[in-house]
């Protein structure tokens, strides 16, 4: 369990992240990921990064159940505590992706969920399994952020929508939108991430670099100060007694809610 890095060919680093049994991760788990995809990236022999997940789906966001623990055997100031860590994990892991010195490839299936779409909407290219499923259920959780990500998968007034209501879409959906790069069968996923890997570690080791670094610095949205806005709201929301208000409720507002619980309990 946890965040592990292999090496399955030449020029490829495969981080994986495994926290049974949804993918919901703790503020620890953040921290390992971000520091595990930015190892592999200054790897030297490492041309592209493949981001992947054991278990039942990619990532179901932070571990709310950490944030009420903390909260109940250290008051406000224990669940705040947590609720700092947790969003400067998310922060870090985000940006890790997309400042690692590599191309980054999500391989997603099943959920992508929360904080599962900050680091896919941060990766240079995704592919995704048929029954993966992508979506920010943050009002559902008394939480605001990673709409930043979003609006880097789908188009402006579809964000909105998705976030508001906080539905879901298909990875075809996504595919129909030009933001996954292929949609397979679960059992495939792997072969064709490490397929389109394969392709770009063929490329010259400091071009490749070099190209990611242009890239980054063309970009129109500044991920890293954008997201860092969002989060701000995330705060006032706690401060304000909203957060707790909603994440009272926690797994009973749909399948998403039912899924993040599912994994903070474990």
């Amino acid at each position: 369990m946890g965040v592990s890095t292999s090496s399955p060919e030449k020029g490829i680093s495969v981080v994986t992240v495994d926290f049974p049994p949804v993918n919901a991760l703790p503020v620890r788990g953040w921290f390992d990921l971000a520091d595990a995809v930015l190892a592999a990236g200054r790897d030297p022999g490492t041309r592209c990064v493949v981001l992947t997940a054991e278990g039942r789906g990619f990532n179901a966001g932070v571990d709310i159940k950490e944030m009420q623990r903390a909260a109940e055997n250290s008051g406000a100031t224990g669940g705040h505590h947590t609720l700092i860590g947790a969003n400067r994990g998310c922060f870090e892991a985000f940006a890790a992706v997309y400042e690692c010195e590599v191309p980054v490839v999500a391989a997603v299936r099943g959920f992508c969920l929360g904080g599962g779409i900050g680091l896919v909407g941060n990766a240079d290219a995704i592919v995704a399994s048929e029954d993966a499923t992508f979506g920010l259920p943050e009002l559902d959780r008394g939480a605001l952020g990673a709409a930043t990500h979003l609006a880097r998968l789908v188009p402006q007034h579809l964000m909105r929508a998705l976030y508001y209501t906080s539905r879901t879409a298909t990875a075809a959906e996504l595919h129909a939108h030009g933001s996954v790069w292929k949609v397979v069968p679960r059992e495939e996923l792997r072969a064709v991430a490490l397929e389109l890997a394969r392709e770009i570690a063929a490329k010259d080791g400091q071009l490749i670099r070099l190209a990611k670094a242009a890239i980054n610095g063309i970009d129109p949205v500044d991920v890293r100060r954008s997201y860092r806005f969002e989060q701000g709201f995330t705060f006032e929301a706690n401060l304000s007694g909203v957060a707790d208000r909603v994440r009272g409720t926690f797994g009973r507002a749909g399948e998403a809610g039912k899924i993040e619980k599912e994994g903070a309990e474990e």
